[in-house]
């Protein structure tokens, strides 16, 4: 169990969560766990469906861990598209700081996310909010599903009544720049080979033999394929630190992750967190941007 001084900064396990909401664990307080008093935790249900986007508002209410709050990748944790941008750009930072506060964060609150899909939507809150710089984020490992899966922790139940408002929060955000990069500082660092270009898509989508998406299959010339599927194991949790740092390994040159609209790269970063190793940038664009101007080259393997 995390004690009362335990700051969750990558990953979070089901009943590491369970001990600081005091759910399920009704002899927290004899093993040096605290429950979290409003403030101090906020947890966020960030479920989505890429090809049905009313899905995780509807699965939330119905049922959802207690006390957690939703949120909407379209309407939260993204703006509007616009020409030349990506499906999912980042998300204008006076609403997203009011979405924050409105939900009671804080400067210290330990904030955990969770979904249903191996922390893909959940793993972009996490980025987002260590962009703005709040350190104290986790995404919750194995989600909604682990959570299901410890008998303790399945016996409290899920709820299905939304939680109010806690008394609004006092987050700030301040963007840290060098955290991202556009679409044309990756393509100068990949001509003058100054970065490492990592495309967390499904090597299907990255080879070009299926697009479900976009309008243009193919990925960046130069990238390198890096599933984020491949961070987990065969339950949905990410696998351990060692496991990941083979797969994620460590480059000379600076490294930027893409995706196809700088969500699921997200899940590379988490992991690469959780291994210990340095968070690399984000092409937030991601493919979906890229293709928007002609210009910029594509390449698909045959």
């Amino acid at each position: 169990m995390a004690s009362m001084a335990t700051t969750y900064t990558s990953l979070i396990s089901a009943t590491d969560l369970a001990g600081l909401m005091g759910a399920g664990n009704p002899t927290a307080g004899e093993a040096g766990v605290r429950k979290l008093a409003v403030g101090e935790l906020v947890v966020f249900d960030v479920r989505f469906s890429l090809a049905d986007p009313a899905y995780g508002r509807r699965a939330f209410e119905a049922s959802h861990l207690p006390g957690a709050y939703y949120l909407h990748l379209d309407e939260d944790l993204s703006s509007p598209i616009l020409p030349g941008t990506g499906r999912h750009p980042l998300p204008d930072l006076e609403q997203f700081t009011e979405v924050m506060r409105r939900h009671g964060v804080s400067g210290t609150t330990q904030v955990v996310a969770y979904d249903d899909a191996g922390g893909m939507f959940a793993a972009r809150l996490w980025w987002l909010l260590k962009w703005l710089g709040h350190e104290a984020v986790a995404v919750l490992d194995g989600g909604l599903p682990a959570w299901q899966r410890q008998p303790a922790l399945a016996s409290a139940g899920l709820v299905s009544t939304a939680r109010a408002l806690p008394m609004r929060g006092s987050f700030t955000a301040t963007p840290d720049p060098n955290m991202l990069q556009t679409a044309d500082e990756v393509q100068a660092g990949l001509s003058m080979g100054t970065i490492v270009l990592c495309d967390a898509r499904a090597p299907e989508r990255y080879r070009g033999d299926v697009e479900p998406i976009d309008k243009v299959a193919g990925h960046v010339p130069g990238a390198m394929n890096v599933p984020f599927s491949q961070n987990l194991d065969s339950q949905g949790c990410f696998k351990s630190a060692e496991q990941l740092r083979t797969i994620h390994g460590s480059h000379k040159q600076t490294v930027v992750h893409m995706c196809g609209s700088g969500v699921t790269a997200c899940h590379n970063l988490v992991a690469c967190a959780a291994a210990g190793l340095p968070i690399p940038k984000l092409y937030a664009g991601s493919w979906s941007e890229w293709i928007t101007d002609p210009k910029r080259p594509v390449v698909k393997d045959v």
